[in-house]
């Protein structure tokens, strides 16, 4: 028996639905947040503890049943409503970009008072430390073995895992109620009912958006006054699945970049590949460079040709401008280096054909006789 390995250009990547947008929509206006609760209002109870030794590294006791805030049977006393709890608070003046972790929860008592934002994370938000969550908490090298708590920072989950729902109908009835209660934390990507087992898998576009949405629905119900189990999902181990998340974050990485260079950089690298790769590109409406752009030392170009126009006398010298200050990753010598292999490729896709190949000069005529007419004799005086 022969094995072959397929590569991953080889999987196909099928098209993903349409997400299932966010809804409903906070409010535009904002006015100054609301206090969801009284200080007192909400009342904590202690789990019953089984166990007889106490785990310090997960802050529980060891050897009883698996009662943890992530996975009791106690649900939740409040819940955040996205249309009236959001509002401005001091967060919105002094700056701070980190969401208020109780406001997720539905039991902050401070309103608008609170040192944090009461707000949905966005696709704007530029949260300062990758290594935290949008709660400021910070998270750590791998996922405990419940995969509850903050998470890793070594992966990018977008997510989550809901146990204990009670299915009342088919499939994509439990889907549509799914997406019906998760929609309201932010957009989803996917969701993936497990039907007969009570299990459902929800993928939001953005990560933020799912740390939020797992702490909000954490011991929530749905229709049928079920408790949730909303935990964070491990790795999709199907192949086409790993292939799609590789290539999205390749393309975040690649915008990333795009966004932090300069453009004229960015043509000038893509005329450079396409020229070492002798493909044709597409004719783009360029933008005027500055006149400083367009100065260019006529002794490089000479050099970098290389041909006869080399050995000609210098130009009169002319007063020289100051370099222009560099902006980007490359230095004005390099910038002006690769304009000049754009024209060398723009020269090239004139002369090109359309058999794809390049249109040369025919060779010019073989002179007649055997050439020796330049060469003289040594009896000659």
């Amino acid at each position: 028996m022969s094995s072959t390995t397929v590569t991953e250009t080889e999987i196909e990547v099928p098209p993903l639905p349409p997400p299932i947008p966010q809804a409903p929509r906070p409010p535009k206006k904002m006015k100054p947040a609301r206090k969801q609760v009284k200080p007192g209002d909400v009342v904590k109870t202690e789990t019953v503890q089984t166990g007889k030794e106490y785990n310090i590294w997960y802050n529980k006791w060891a050897g009883g049943d698996r009662e943890d805030s992530y996975s009791n049977k106690t649900k939740s006393q409040t819940r955040c409503s996205i249309k009236n709890d959001t509002g401005l608070t001091r967060a919105n003046t002094t700056g701070m970009k980190y969401i208020c972790l109780f406001f997720a929860r539905g039991c902050c008592p401070y309103g608008w008072e609170c040192e944090y934002r009461h707000s949905l994370p966005t696709s704007e938000d530029d949260f300062p430390d990758s290594s935290k969550d949008c709660f400021a908490r910070d998270k750590f090298a791998d996922y405990r073995d419940d995969m509850g708590g903050v998470g890793s920072f070594n992966r990018q989950n977008r997510t989550l895992y809901v146990g204990r729902i009670k299915e009342t109908g088919t499939g994509p009835e439990t889907e549509e109620v799914v997406a019906r209660h998760f929609r309201e934390w932010g957009t989803i990507e996917k969701i993936r009912v497990l039907q007969y087992r009570s299990v459902a898998f929800v993928t939001y576009v953005s990560e933020y958006n799912a740390q939020f949405a797992k702490e909000a629905m954490a011991c929530q119900s749905l229709d049928n006054d079920e408790i949730l189990n909303v935990r964070w999902a491990t790795e999709d181990p199907n192949p086409v699945s790993k292939v799609a998340e590789k290539r999205r974050l390749e393309e975040m990485g690649q915008e990333a970049i795009k966004a932090r260079m300069d453009p004229r950089v960015v043509d000038a690298m893509r005329a450079v590949r396409a020229l070492e790769e002798g493909v044709e590109l597409e004719p783009e409406v360029e933008e005027p460079y500055e006149e400083e752009d367009e100065q260019e030392p006529e002794a490089k170009r000479r050099r970098i040709e290389g041909g006869p126009a080399s050995m000609s006398p210098p130009p009169v010298q002319q007063e020289e401008a100051p370099p222009p200050n560099p902006t980007g990753l490359l230095s004005a010598d390099a910038l002006e280096s690769l304009k000049y292999f754009a024209e060398i490729q723009k020269r090239r896709a004139a002369n090109w054909n359309g058999n794809g190949h390049v249109q040369r000069a025919p060779p010019p005529p073989p002179k007649a006789g055997l050439g020796l007419a330049d060469y003289g004799s040594d009896d000659e005086d």
